[in-house]
Order: C-alpha cells, then sequence, then structure tokens
C-alpha cells in the first residue's frame, strides 16, 4: 500500500458545529490512514472532552489538526481540491461518487483536499468555488441526508481501499502541477482586468467568474501554465494601461458579447 499518497490528502471541515462528529472524523481518519485534518472556524471545541471520547485512539490527530480562518487557507499548498454536497444547485462540473472521483486524489503525488461543508447548510457556492471537482454520496432519495461524521467515513474507507489496490506507475504522475492559492490568484488578476477592459460588468462579474474557475478547474494546470496565462493577463493589463480609455474609441466597432445559455 502507498501510505505517501495518503499522507499528502487533507481532511477539511468548514464550520463544524458538533464536537461529536469532530471527535468521531478524527477516529476514522486514524482507522483509514489519514493523518492531516484541518477545521476551518470551528462553531464547537475541537478539543472538549466529548471530542476525545469519540476520537478514542485518534486523539493525537485532534491535538494535530490545523485550525484556520478561511477555506483558501485551509487550501494552502494543496494542488487538488475535491468538495462534497448533495444539491447540483447552478453547477456545470458533475457531481461524481465516491469511487469515480477519489482516484483523482492519488493519480499524482501532490496535496490535495477534501472539503466538507457544516452539518446545518452544507457547503455555500462560494465555498464550492475553491474546488475542481464535486462529490454526492449516492444515498435513499426517501432521506437523502448524511451525518457528516458519516460522510467522512465513506470518504476515508473509500481513500484506503484505493491506496491498498494502488500499483506504481510513474508514466501516470504529472509534476509540478500548480496550488490552488496560485490559481486563486489568477482568478483575482484575470477579474480585475476583464472588469478594466469592459468584457465583465460588476453586477455579472461573480457569475461569469464561476465559469471561468470551472473551466480552468477542470484542466489541472500546471504551475508553467499557469505562469504562461499570468504573462498573457499581466501583458493585457500593461496594455490598456498605455492605450487610449476604451470609451475614446469611438471608430471601432466594440467586440460582440459572448452568448451564454
Amino acid at each position: 500500500m502507498n501510505t505517501n499518497r495518503l499522507n499528502k490528502i487533507r481532511i477539511v471541515l468548514v464550520e463544524p458545529a458538533g464536537p461529536l462528529n469532530v471527535g468521531s472524523i478524527a477516529r476514522v481518519m486514524k482507522n483509514m490512514g489519514l493523518q492531516h485534518l484541518v477545521i476551518v472556524n470551528p462553531q464547537c471545541d475541537p478539543l472538549s472532552e466529548p471530542a476525545r471520547l469519540m476520537a478514542v485512539h485518534g486523539v493525537d490527530l485532534l491535538e494535530s489538526a490545523q485550525q484556520v480562518n478561511s477555506l483558501p487557507e485551509a487550501l494552502v499548498g494543496c494542488q487538488k481540491a475535491i468538495a462534497t454536497t448533495a444539491r447540483t444547485r447552478n453547477l456545470s462540473t458533475p457531481l461524481e461518487p465516491p469511487k469515480t472521483i477519489l482516484p483523482k486524489l492519488l493519480q499524482e503525488n501532490s496535496t490535495s483536499a477534501i472539503i466538507f461543508g457544516p452539518e446545518d447548510r452544507g457547503l455555500s457556492n462560494t465555498e464550492l468555488n475553491y474546488a475542481q471537482w464535486f462529490l454526492r454520496i449516492p444515498s435513499n432519495p426517501e432521506y437523502p441526508s448524511l451525518n457528516l461524521a458519516q460522510s467522512v467515513a465513506i470518504c476515508a474507507y473509500e481513500l484506503y481501499q484505493l491506496a491498498l489496490e494502488e500499483t506504481s506507475d510513474e508514466s501516470t504522475i504529472t509534476p509540478n502541477l500548480a496550488t490552488l492559492e496560485t490559481l486563486e490568484r489568477y482568478y483575482q488578476h484575470l477579474e480585475r482586468v476583464l472588469l478594466q477592459m469592459g468584457y465583465l460588468y460588476p453586477h455579472t462579474a461573480t457569475a461569469k467568474m464561476e465559469k471561468f474557475r470551472q473551466v480552468y478547474n477542470r484542466s489541472a494546470l500546471t504551475s508553467e501554465e499557469l505562469a504562461l496565462l499570468r504573462g498573457i493577463i499581466g501583458h493585457t493589463e500593461w496594455l490598456l494601461q498605455h492605450l487610449p480609455p476604451i470609451s475614446s474609441l469611438r471608430g471601432s466597432k466594440k467586440p460582440l458579447e459572448s452568448t451564454e445559455p
């Protein structure tokens, strides 16, 4: 079994409210060989007595868990992220079951994360934007809602089984993937320039940028590819600063806007 791949996977909990859930998650992570727990803005005390009692021999994971204030902080250093959700919402990226989507986290020797939302609401659309793929656990449609700890347990089990079955194949390794924080800086830069050139408008920028994110997130960009894109945007920004204002270019026709479904 290649435990090194499991050691590079983070379990990220966004605003968990139940110490019993957090303790149970630490226990099942210990059972399945996962080492890294990151908690975003916890709404309970992850080191409380109830959490410790539920963790049993996983108390060390509670004690070593990283607590951060925001989801981007939890993903620093990650090249891949899968978000869990039970609702399709407006996502153009399909929701996939654990068996088909979790292998993506083991295909390259890169740091990755699985993101789980709060017990009462799940992940928001804004939080989903930080992931490249989306996971939904198939369940009885008459009662589809799963407990947070149960959801983590299912994913942890599937990852452990994948690690057991994994064979070493260096040809599948893609080196030097761009990290999620460098992607986030690119998205912010891209939005700023597209607003400046008049392609985006403030009232529609959020919706259009979500579509850009989905396109780029599916591409698994390397650091070199992202640097190329940043160079294009940087040069475009320089031209916008040195050319006459767009409003003064009356002699040319405005480019056709892209049509959206």
